[in-house]
């Protein structure tokens, strides 16, 4: 049940009211009492009348106070969250409340249904998160902020993505102004977003099963099943890598149609990318298809000097198979290629993490690598630290690749300004690669026509999963294949031919990926054995470092939970209405809740890059806000 603070004012003075005249009923006062009663009263700490004249004073406050309330009734807000975010929903809907506003909660069980909600416009604020999972700030603000970004749900201003195309252009050093001016503009000025905080993440191994250095390799890439190893070596072909993920319902197993919690851990494993990200965030080649890159003295420039240890995979009566086909130079162009054009495939989620990208080619000429790269060195220079043998031709057809007969592949993507940061969203699982064979097998449809009812695209999730559509078509270029879906979990299989006889080879024939929701439940399992990996709600981590049998890690990750406002059709267009919620929101109230274990963050921005900017609480701000709002009303 709700309470305001209307009902209780509105009760205090009538209360006090009956008291005071009660108190005077009967009585009749003579002249002297009466010129005596509007006399200046003098103000004595030991007068009885003091007390009753104090009592007077707050009495008048409150009825005041009631009646300047009274003027104007509640602001309603709906708010909207997957039940993921439902701690998070309480939070902000007691906050909320206790500011004057009246808000609804509608929680919705998955992705998908979140999005039919947003599509339709049945919200005023959105509660949801990001992770920078390419650990550039270009990612973190392009699909979410830009009025053409996939992920945009409303913000269309051009001064912000001015701003947002400026940074992209601009080193370290000169970017961390210009960044400090988008949060002003997105949360400051406009309070387009209104941010909570930024976490930590709090994992654990079950150190008796799984070897811990195997899960946390320091400077290596995270998340990548192929270099997880048991600490008994028999069970590599009887025991699934067993872990789990919220969401079930995926989105797309074709990289570039889907950028969410659903598939991104899953396609990162099913496809392999030019280049992979350290835990630190740092661009490195280590269990990719790269042996090595190096960056033009332009920075336009970022050369791939291509493995050719790598085949695609295919199911054959419920086995992977090595399918002969080498994960080469014709199809990287090709998903490259698609990756940066909109029209490339129905519902692209990723095309603007691309935009920048202004060709991509193979070199078939030496001379090549005896040009400048940005550290001094020449190409070919950067490439013999890494190859595994000299360079002797370089050609663009896979099937004459043979690195030991030093035939190579070398890829350049060239982006239309100095763009370093492309090296990150190329670690990004959208910018898996895909088999050229096979997608343009399947997807033979013109894409304006698309009619999901008819036509069956590469990725689609029907394919894996039980039921009449089922007809696994995927080809894994990862180090492992997706099997079959169904309502609990996902297997995966080994790629039979993904770097062999190397550390990077999977040892683990078997991953399956339980869909648990419910965080607590998820734990629950990890405490009983039925998962070996996951991650600990804040909340439970002093639980779980008392167990011995856990190996818990903890460090900040690039994330940030905010909320977006509805700001096409709800009076949520308002700017003040939006700077009332934005200054309500007490971001200490959420590191309270989480025991510590939440960080501030003003942005999606904040967890990469040191702006100074900070949200505090402001009461007497809602108040004035929110007047400016009824005003612009009358």
């Amino acid at each position: 049940m709700k309470h305001t603070r209307i009902g209780q004012l509105l009760l205090s003075v009538f209360l006090l009211s009956a008291l005071l005249l009660t108190s005077a009923c009967g009585q009749v006062k003579t002249k002297d009492q009466v010129e005596k009663q509007n006399e200046p009263a003098k103000v004595e700490s030991s007068s009885p009348d003091t007390e009753s004249t104090k009592q007077d004073a707050e009495a008048d406050k409150a009825k005041a106070d009631a009646e300047k309330t009274e003027k104007h009734d509640p602001v309603k807000i709906r708010l909207l969250a997957m039940s993921y975010f439902e701690k998070d929903l309480n939070v902000v809907r007691d906050m909320l409340a206790k500011a004057g506003f009246e808000p609804e909660v509608i929680i919705q069980p998955d992705y998908s249904s979140w999005a039919s909600q947003v599509e339709s416009g049945n919200y005023d604020l959105s509660l949801g998160g990001w992770s920078t999972v390419t650990g550039n700030p270009d990612y973190a603000v392009r699909s979410l902020f830009r009025s053409d970004g996939d992920y945009n749900i409303g913000i269309n201003d051009p001064e912000v993505d001015k701003l947002i195309d400026q940074a992209a252009s601009e080193t370290p050093e000169q970017y961390q102004t210009t960044y400090k001016q988008l949060e002003d503009l997105l949360v400051t000025d406009q309070a387009y977003i209104v941010p909570f905080y930024s976490g930590y993440l709090i994992t654990a191994v079950n150190k008796d099963i799984v070897k811990p250095e195997s899960i946390y390799l320091e400077g290596e890439e995270a998340g990548s099943w192929n270099r997880v190893r048991y600490v008994n070596d028999e069970d590599n072909a009887t025991r699934a890598y067993t872990i789990s993920q919220q969401l079930s319902d995926l989105t797309s197993l074709d990289p570039i149609k889907a950028n969410d919690g659903s598939i991104n851990l899953l396609n990162s494993n099913l496809y392999v990318r030019l280049v992979n990200l350290t835990r630190d965030d740092k661009v490195v080649p280590s269990s990719s298809l790269s042996y090595n890159f190096a960056i033009s003295e332009d920075r336009c420039k970022f050369y791939f000097l291509l493995r050719d240890d790598i085949h695609f995979a295919r199911l054959d009566k419920g086995e992977a198979v090595d399918t002969g086909d080498l994960v080469g130079g014709e199809d990287v162009v090709f998903s490259l290629h698609r990756a940066m054009n909109k029209n490339s495939v129905p519902d692209h989620r990723t095309y603007t993490l691309y935009s920048q990208i202004k060709d991509v080619t193979q070199v078939t000429d030496l001379a090549v690598l005896d040009s400048k790269t940005a550290d001094g060195r020449t190409v070919g220079e950067v490439f013999a630290d890494k190859a595994p043998g000299k360079i002797d031709k370089l050609t663009d057809k896979n099937d004459q690749v043979d690195n030991q007969k030093g035939v190579y592949q070398v890829v350049c993507v060239e982006t239309n300004e100095a763009f370093p940061q492309i090296l990150n969203f190329l670690a990004h699982q959208s910018a898996g690669i895909v088999s050229k064979k096979q997608v343009e097998k399947m997807n033979t449809f013109k894409v304006e026509e698309y009619d999901r009812e008819k036509d069956i695209a590469y990725g689609d999730s029907r394919t894996i999963a039980e039921g009449d559509h089922y007809d696994n078509q995927l080809m894994a270029s990862g180090p492992y294949l997706l099997v079959m879906k169904d309502d609990y979990k996902v297997d995966f299989v080994k790629n039979p031919h993904f770097m062999p006889g190397t550390e990077c080879e999977p040892m683990i024939d078997k991953v399956t990926v339980r869909f648990i929701a419910d965080a607590d439940s998820a734990l629950s399992a990890l405490r009983n054995d039925e998962l070996y990996y996951g991650s600990v709600p804040p909340e439970k981590l002093d639980i779980v470092e008392k167990e011995a049998k856990f190996e818990v890690s903890k460090h900040p990750d690039n994330s940030c939970s905010y909320g977006a406002f509805n700001i096409k059709n709800s009076a949520f267009s308002d700017v003040n209405l939006r700077k009332a919620v934005l200054y309500a929101i007490d971001q200490d109230a959420f590191i309270s809740v989480y025991n510590g274990l939440k960080r501030k963050c003003y942005s999606t921005v904040t967890p990469l890059v040191d702006t100074g900017n900070e949200l505090v609480a402001d009461a007497a701000k809602v108040s004035e806000y929110l007047d400016k709002y009824y005003a612009e009303k009358k």
